[in-house]
């Protein structure tokens, strides 16, 4: 399984995710998706990415492009670029997913997305001021 996901900087919230069983830009694409509807206003932000065929697929950037957002996109071979989600996914399967083993698809949905609530509820962040992302976004 594969997950993608779109980060708000500002807050480190996980504004949209998707899971599936394919690396394909559709996986990308649903994950944007879910964050223009969560956040509603798109034009002018600044999406980074690492360089993934999926973000980098002429139907992505169309995507973007269609929502006037700003595509920036990681050096070849620097994690440093992308550090807050290459640090999401460091917790996610450092401290909810270590040895998980899901026999069905809803199963490993289902963990996931009780992650991403913790992690946008109640997970703290330094960066934050040790608050987690959705007190963070309410004091703003």
């Amino acid at each position: 399984m594969y997950l993608a996901v779109v980060i708000d900087l500002y807050s480190r919230r996980i504004v949209g995710w998707h899971l599936d069983k394919q690396m394909e830009t559709a996986l990308a694409s649903r994950a944007l998706m879910m964050a223009v509807n969560l956040r509603t206003s798109p034009k002018g932000l600044l999406h980074h990415s690492d360089r993934g065929s999926q973000y980098a697929s002429h139907t992505y950037q169309a995507l973007l492009k269609q929502y006037g957002m700003v595509c920036s996109m990681s050096c070849n071979g620097n994690c440093w670029d992308n550090a807050p989600t290459e640090r999401f996914f460091s917790s996610l399967k450092r401290k909810w997913l270590t040895g998980n083993f899901y026999p069905k698809r809803e199963d490993a949905i289902a963990d996931v997305r009780a992650y991403i609530a913790y992690y946008n509820s109640r997970r703290i962040h330094t960066t934050l001021g040790d608050v987690a992302p959705i007190e963070f976004e309410k004091c703003a």
